[in-house]
């Protein structure tokens, strides 16, 4: 039997939409506005979309931004499941314990205390602040988030299965390339996509690590936005907010069909 949702709670969380997506609704009907300004619309036009295509410069930074998002997300990724795989396996609990609070002080920490951090380490390395030094920040905070989407998986895989593999002569790479990673297929797409988000999103780290003549779409638009009202922001966020739909969306349809494969696997 379903229970019904009150009116009230369908008011609340219709409220709580609300206050999250007007905000953003509001940047993308302006960004249409002819008149320059997020006040009076006098009528529409995609000029600010056609001077944003023509800005050289804030295209670059938006390959810029892709690869160092594609980059870390990918490295991260085939590091957390490693290291995923590798905290699953320790047999002590307290162990296990200290290793998931380790790997979760990336996570909790304030984003300007990373960033510092990162700006010290690099300068005391005599890394060169630029590509490399965001694209390494980002794979640093970005692997705490693989781990925490693909532990769960592991931990909702039997034993069983892998001991079953074993006895039918299964080496370890056999054991993690058929029987592991398969399972926790759908804990790896999330946590790609969380750390492509994440990567996208980022703002406070990559501003203290980025160096002259490399920087990214967050602390782009942040320049400009210091520099006065400008619809070309409106228009790179509406279709960076656009991006981030298709990338949920391509999310789910991975999703749904992993779970129909799982559940097609356990009914065979």
């Amino acid at each position: 039997m379903e229970k019904k949702i009150s009116p009230l709670a369908k008011g609340f969380l219709f409220l709580i939409f609300l206050v999250l997506y007007a905000p953003i609704f509001f940047l993308v009907f302006y960004s249409f506005n002819s008149g320059g300004t997020m006040f009076d619309f006098e009528s529409f036009t995609l000029d600010w979309y056609k001077e944003l295509f023509q800005d050289t410069r804030l295209l670059i930074i938006v390959l810029n931004t892709l690869v160092i998002a594609l980059l870390s997300s990918l490295i991260s990724t085939i590091i957390g499941v490693l290291g995923a795989i590798a905290i699953y396996q320790v047999k002590k609990r307290q162990t296990k314990n200290t290793l998931l609070s380790l790997n979760n002080v990336l996570i909790v920490s304030p984003d300007v205390i990373i960033g510092a951090s990162f700006l010290i380490l690099f300068t005391m390395a005599g890394l060169k602040l630029g590509f490399y030094s965001v694209l390494l920040s980002h794979v640093a905070f970005c692997i705490p988030i693989v781990v925490l989407m693909v532990l769960p998986k592991l931990m909702e895989m039997s034993p069983t299965l892998i001991d079953a593999a074993r006895d039918l002569g299964a080496n370890r790479l056999n054991v993690l390339t058929k029987v592991i990673l398969p399972f926790i297929t759908p804990g790896i797409f999330a946590g790609f996509f969380m750390a492509l988000t994440y990567s996208l999103d980022d703002f406070a780290v990559t501003f203290f690590v980025t160096g002259n003549g490399f920087t990214t779409l967050s602390v782009e638009i942040y320049s400009l936005a210091r520099r006065g009202i400008s619809l070309n922001i409106n228009a790179l966020s509406t279709l960076l907010f656009l991006f981030t739909i298709i990338l949920v969306v391509i999310y789910y349809f991975i999703t749904q069909r992993n779970n129909k494969a799982q559940i097609g696997g356990i009914r065979k």
